[in-house]
């Protein structure tokens, strides 16, 4: 179950079912501090808090901080995962794109966002910094980054075992189990299962599974190794394994009657009468007339790390991080939803049988990357310093895809490179006031080949950028309970090339694509934020956190799609943006028994482009969630919780215009979860019951108008409701 977590300091459950403000500690600036004592906003979900209020991956965070909105609509995939951070992210998956918040697990970055929607059962910590992260963190942080820190071996004994079922026929659980062999061996294993029937049906055809169905499993083994007091080594493997059907959308073809999916004779009669329904999902092959089942969309995804830590000194210290990762999908959105046109016009041979705008696709991407890291602590001041590499290599592959009922094949691959070297220095000038200054340089080079209608238009290139991010901060300490601090952050995102460049017909000659072309990429984006904030325990019974921003953003790409002419062709408009809001997060414990989770946020986005209507996409100008909680204790010292969760999240756009003839804007949404729960005597397990989005809610995650039609992706979080246990060995 989706719900609030408090932001600088939980109100953690004690024995006697009491509530306390618990202060967490976050390695955001690479270093363990309060997270009172951080110059950046960020919120932090603890295992514990994530359990208790449900929290189960990255789409459900994404409900309950502020200026946050996850949505997940890449090529119809039920397990990708899209952040927007401050009015900044990434709408595409193909290789060519480059997200703009990143996501890490244990420090590696993660690069694609198909399959990054991560199960975060037994996961130690979740941090979400806002706001550019370009020194320690680098590229593609430009809008924020999410960190995912597991539990380590050896760090405790014993495990657990939870238990899920509910309506929709939800299904599922988990087992971890931490476990030290020795003074010097230890090792962890977590494995997950979930599964959730479909939200709607394929009516068209025999689908494999339904609409927005989920089944998928994770495993995670974890081995730490300190051959002496002062080294350890710590090897990581996990494995996700992920099918499901196509995720509920919706296309709207009578709005668009001079598009060419009207000219063919489809109307909205043709399309399923309950948008979570769909009469697609399926294409007619051309050889042999059969049907090819295309409901169903599949992920997996594995990769293994190295993380060697030396304290070769009381001051100095190093680690070592390399990780090796691969991914694979296979999904793609049948764009028309008609399963056969009624009334077809005659001008389309081919397309009567509803196979019409069809876009079945597959990706892969395989990275790698190291990170040696020195840190020196010397009382007064301290450093980070480090050098960094990753490569990463992928493609995507639509083999048939089908533009007006005409098959073709479309190809994009992508190699990239990526170097870099940083440092930090934090300085306290006295007891109350710390100083700190950072810089890196980065340079990336990209090669990339694509082949939009492969034997007819083919192109390729490659280029490479630099920069260098910088970054200050000051913290002072106003009181015991107080820290003031003031920041300016900077960031880095190298040029893209385009993600489906259908513009090449416009230099297509007799012997081909001429040079040069449309496929070329863009300058570095940069941004630079000014913030201040304020963070602390101001009374005994409130903990809080507000910060006031403003970012400049540079050559801004914003993503256009359009499917009229030969392809859907996908350009970026370059923009500059000015981002400017506010930010409060706060826990509120008045008594033993009762606490309030709050956030707010709010973002002005102004947007210099040539188009006077352009504007950030899926960027609500306001966010903000409630969660009341209330313990009543029972005799023997069993306790009952009591939870509700509300999040709101304000209108916004699908597209990067706000032009009221595009129709591409999203209505607010408001989205409640409640939960009950027995809390046994002992701590040892928990029996409680949920509801999820109680209301139903039934809203859009995004809206498209490539021109020949209205494109609306729909929620997959209908209303469920189930019980759920969790039983504690030794824990």
């Amino acid at each position: 179950m989706a719900v609030l977590l408090a932001p600088v300091a939980h109100a953690q459950q004690t024995t006697s079912g009491s509530t306390a403000l618990e202060e967490v500690t976050v390695t955001a600036t690479r270093r363990e501090q309060s997270i009172y004592d951080v110059p950046v906003a960020v919120s932090a979900f603890t295992e514990e808090t994530m359990f208790r209020q449900g929290i189960t991956d990255l789409t459900d965070i994404g409900k309950f901080v502020p200026n946050l909105t996850v949505t997940g609509f890449s090529a119809g995939h039920v397990s990708s995962v899209n952040p927007f951070i401050r009015g900044i992210g990434l709408q595409d998956h193909l290789i060519t794109t480059d997200p703009g918040v990143g996501v890490y697990v244990d420090g590696v970055y993660l690069g694609r966002q198909v399959g990054q929607n991560w199960s975060l059962a037994n996961i130690e910590r979740v941090e979400v910094l806002r706001g550019p992260q370009g020194t320690l963190y680098g590229r593609n942080t430009i809008g924020g980054a999410i960190n995912i820190i597991t539990r380590k071996p050896g760090d405790e004994q014993g495990g657990r075992v939870t238990a899920q079922a509910g309506s929709r026929g939800r299904l599922g659980g988990d087992i971890y189990w931490n476990q030290s062999f020795s003074d010097t061996f230890a090792g962890s294993i977590t494995a997950a299962y979930t599964q959730r029937d479909g939200v709607g049906e394929f009516r068209n055809h025999d689908a494999r599974r339904d609409v927005g169905e989920i089944e998928e499993w994770n495993v995670r083994l974890a081995a730490r190794w300190e051959p002496a007091e002062d080294v350890s080594l710590l090897v990581t493997y996990d494995k996700n394994d992920g099918e499901g059907g196509l995720r509920p959308y919706d296309t709207r073809i009578d709005e668009v009657p001079t598009g060419l999916l009207y000219a063919t004779g489809a109307r909205n009669s043709d399309v399923a009468a309950d948008p979570f329904d769909n009469n697609g999902g399926f294409y007619i092959d051309p050889d042999t007339g059969a049907v090819v089942d295309r409901s169903v969309v599949t992920n997996e995804a594995d990769g293994w790390s190295v993380t060697a830590d030396w304290a070769m000194s009381d001051t100095l210290s190093w680690k070592f991080i390399y990780s090796d990762r691969s991914s694979d999908y296979d999904s793609g959105l049948d764009d028309d939803s008609v399963g056969s046109i009624a009334n077809p016009s005659g001008g389309f041979p081919g397309t009567e049988n509803g196979t019409v705008f069809t876009y079945p696709e597959t990706g892969f991407a395989d990275q790698s990357s190291a990170e040696l890291q020195l840190f020196g602590d010397y009382g007064s001041w301290d450093f980070v310093a480090g050098i960094y590499a990753f490569e990463e290599e992928g493609g995507n592959r639509q083999d048939p895809n089908f533009f007006l009922g005409g098959p073709a094949v479309f190809v994009n691959q992508q190699k990239t490179e990526s170097r870099a070297i940083y440092g930090n220095v934090g300085f306290n000038v006295s007891d109350e006031l710390r100083l700190s200054v950072g810089a890196r340089y980065t340079e990336d080079d990209k090669d990339a080949y694509t082949a939009p209608i492969v034997g007819l238009l083919e192109a390729q290139n490659s280029r490479d950028w630099d920069e260098v991010t910088w970054e200050l901060a000051a913290s002072w300490e106003m009181t015991d309970r107080l820290n003031l601090y003031g920041t300016v952050q900077t960031g880095y995102q190298s040029g893209q090339y385009p993600a489906r460049a259908y513009c090449l017909f416009g230099a297509l000659g007799p012997g081909g694509v001429t040079y040069p072309n449309c496929y070329v990429a863009g300058e570095n984006v940069t941004a630079v934020n000014y913030e201040i904030g304020l963070k602390g325990q101001p009374l005994d019974t409130l903990s809080m956190s507000a910060a006031v921003f403003n970012t400049d953003y540079s050559d801004l790409p914003y993503q256009v799609s359009s499917s009229s002419g030969a392809g859907f062709n996908t350009v970026n408009i370059i923009v500059d943006q000015v981002s400017r809001g506010f930010e409060w997060e706060s826990t509120w414990a008045p008594t033993d028994s009762f606490t309030l989770h709050a956030t707010l946020g709010f973002i002005d986005v102004d947007v210099k482009g040539d188009n006077p209507n352009v504007v950030a996409p899926l960027t609500p100008d306001l966010t903000w969630s409630l969660s009341p909680e209330y313990v009543l204790l029972l005799a023997g010292g069993a306790n009952i919780s009591f939870r509700a969760d509300y999040s709101f999240r304000d209108d916004m756009y699908g597209e990067p215009s706000s032009d009221p003839a595009r129709m591409t804007k999203i209505e607010s949404r408001s989205l409640l979860n409640v939960d009950v729960a027995y809390n046994s005597p002992d701590g040892r397990w928990t029996l409680g019951v949920y509801g999820r989005n109680v209301t139903d809610e039934k809203y859009a995650n995004a809206k498209l108008l490539p021109d020949d039609y209205l494109l609306i992706i729909m929620n997959n979080d209908r209303s469920e409701a189930g019980v759920r246990f969790l039983y504690n060995f030794d824990l």
